[in-house]
C-alpha cells in the first residue's frame, strides 16, 4: 500500500502545537519532525495528527534506525 500523500500547502502553514515551530516532513517515515520539541507527529491516511499526545519523542523515534 503506497503511502498518502500530504498536501504540500498545508506542509507550509503547519507549526508544532507546542512550540508553534516549523515542522519537517518525514515522507518515508510519514511524519511531521518538531527539531525545537523532539516530537514526531504521525500522519495517517495523508492527515496529520497534529497532537502532543499522538507525537513520539525523537530519541526513542531514532533508537529504532
Amino acid at each position: 500500500m503506497a503511502a498518502a500523500k500530504v498536501d504540500p500547502k498545508l506542509l507550509e502553514i503547519l507549526v508544532c502545537p507546542l512550540t508553534k515551530s516549523p515542522l519537517r516532513y518525514d515522507a518515508e517515515a510519514q511524519e511531521l519532525i518538531s527539531d525545537q520539541a523532539g516530537l514526531a507527529y504521525p500522519i495517517r491516511d495523508g492527515i496529520p495528527i497534529m497532537l502532543v499526545d499522538e507525537a513520539r519523542p525523537l530519541d526513542s523515534a531514532r533508537a529504532g534506525a
